[in-house]
């Protein structure tokens, strides 16, 4: 394919991807019913109104000067709508809706961005998506990607955030067909020594990833076994059961006294109906699913393993899994190379709730393990750090370094709200250790 045929592709793919993530987020903000936008259903998160207008303050912010070369219209709302809250220091914001302009006035913000996005988007060139502007270390296409991707992210985390509101505050939609899968008998599979490669290469021009995604490293991994399957909320449920969250020697110091201090005694997405566990799925509450995985947070989770005489993977160890071969070959899925498609995993949009583990065997990895791209995030014991020759964008400093801070986890793997573009190899999702909301869950292993 000639190269000025290959860039007006490119070019088109983004455009359609862009489009794309917008129907994504509007989707997210139609479920909330117009009485609850200025409602809060995570303390530590902005109210849901900042997202409505975050969104296209981020592509603004980011794309105005460097790419499309406008002016500025509403610098207040740039400002207001610039940055969300990373829920870490205890501190929790105390602003009144009232203190937020009304919801008519940020529609029309957005709706201003986008045409101008637009507008400016349709007049570049080809060659203008691939070509760095004079000293600059980003092309347009780098930048959309980031402003694509970053709007994915946000589809997922409104979800989270939005699972959270009470159910008469949403606006129901339909479940799809209840997917039955065959029963698991829970079992760990042997792991033999290898080499997994962590990271994206800089020489690989065409593959877009973020800052800490970057550079390719080869770490040894000394063999090992590895659950099958995701942990479930059934397991889960044996650790409640035999008083885990009352037994100290479960945990460490720092997240006894977080399980303490919140009173914490089960997974958030758990609830108590008398005698039985019930379950808060995105807009029905229902007995609890004991073949769903379970969603806690990395304190939790690390709390189950030490009580199972097990632990959490490392990055490296989940890498070799997921992706590694009995002869020394990787692979750029799980399953292989084919295109990521719903007969591989619960990805994608595909649902608002996970699925049994184990439904989905055509996404195994090449050792056997079910389930690693999609249902729910996977806790590594690896704290989020940057690989060897990290360079962070220019344009974006603190997207990965302000979190080099020791107090964050690696996640792997992906949920069910994960875009499919962010499944490559190399993605790597961050979370601190007493954050129960996220679509996370675990599997264990043994040395």
């Amino acid at each position: 394919m000639p190269v000025a045929q290959k860039k007006a592709e490119v070019r088109h793919q983004l455009l359609e991807r862009l489009s794309e993530a917008r129907a994504r987020t509007d989707e997210i903000f139609d479920i909330v019913r117009p009485d609850s936008i200025y409602e809060r259903p995570i303390p530590e998160r902005h109210r849901i109104n900042f997202y409505l207008g975050h969104l296209e303050a981020f592509d603004w912010n980011l794309l105005r000067e460097r790419v499309l070369g406008m002016k500025v219209f509403h610098a207040d709302l740039d400002r207001l709508f610039a940055f969300g809250i990373d829920p870490i220091n205890g501190a929790l914001p105390s602003d009144q809706p009232s203190d937020w302009p009304s919801i008519a006035e940020t529609r029309r913000y957005v709706q201003r961005i986008r045409e101008s996005i637009d507008e400016g988007l349709a007049t570049l060139e080809p060659a203008d998506w691939h070509s760095n502007p004079v000293g600059a270390d980003f092309t347009a296409s780098t930048l959309l990607n980031v402003a694509i991707e970053h709007r994915f992210m946000h589809a997922e985390t409104l979800a989270y955030m939005l699972h959270q509101l009470p159910f008469e505050r949403k606006i129901p939609r339909t479940r799809g067909p209840e997917l039955i899968a065959s029963p698991i008998a829970p079992r760990m599979i042997d792991i033999p020594a290898g080499r997994a490669t962590l990271g994206l290469s800089r020489r690989d021009q065409m593959s877009f990833g973020w800052d800490n995604e970057y550079q390719t490293q080869g770490i040894d991994v000394a063999a090992f076994s590895i659950d099958k399957y995701k942990v479930t909320n059934g397991q889960y449920l044996d650790f409640v059961a035999a008083g885990g969250y009352e037994n100290r020697a479960c945990w460490t110091e720092e997240d006894w006294n977080w399980r303490a201090a919140k009173d914490i005694r089960h997974p958030v997405f758990w609830s108590r109906n008398r005698d039985r566990w019930c379950y808060r799925t995105m807009f029905e509450g229902i007995p609890l699913p004991l073949d769903w995985p379970v969603y806690v947070s990395h304190a939790e989770a690390s709390a189950y393993a030490r009580w199972a005489g097990k632990s959490l993977p490392t990055e490296a160890q989940w890498h070799r899994a997921a992706y590694g071969t009995e002869d020394g070959r990787e692979r750029p899925f799980p399953w292989g190379s084919a295109t990521p498609n719903a007969s591989k995993g619960n990805f994608d949009f595909q649902s608002w709730d996970p699925t049994p583990v184990g439904a989905f065997p055509e996404g195994n990895s090449a050792f056997g393990i079910a389930d690693l791209l999609g249902n729910g995030w996977e806790w590594t014991s690896s704290r989020f750090e940057p690989f060897p020759g990290f360079l962070q964008f220019s344009f974006y400093p603190g997207y990965s370094a302000d979190f080099f801070d020791g107090k964050h986890y690696v996640m792997k793997g992906a949920s069910a709200r994960t875009a499919a573009c962010m499944l490559r190899r190399s993605f790597r999702n961050w979370f601190q250790p007493h954050y129960q909301f996220v679509y996370a869950g675990f599997r264990c292993v043994s040395n």
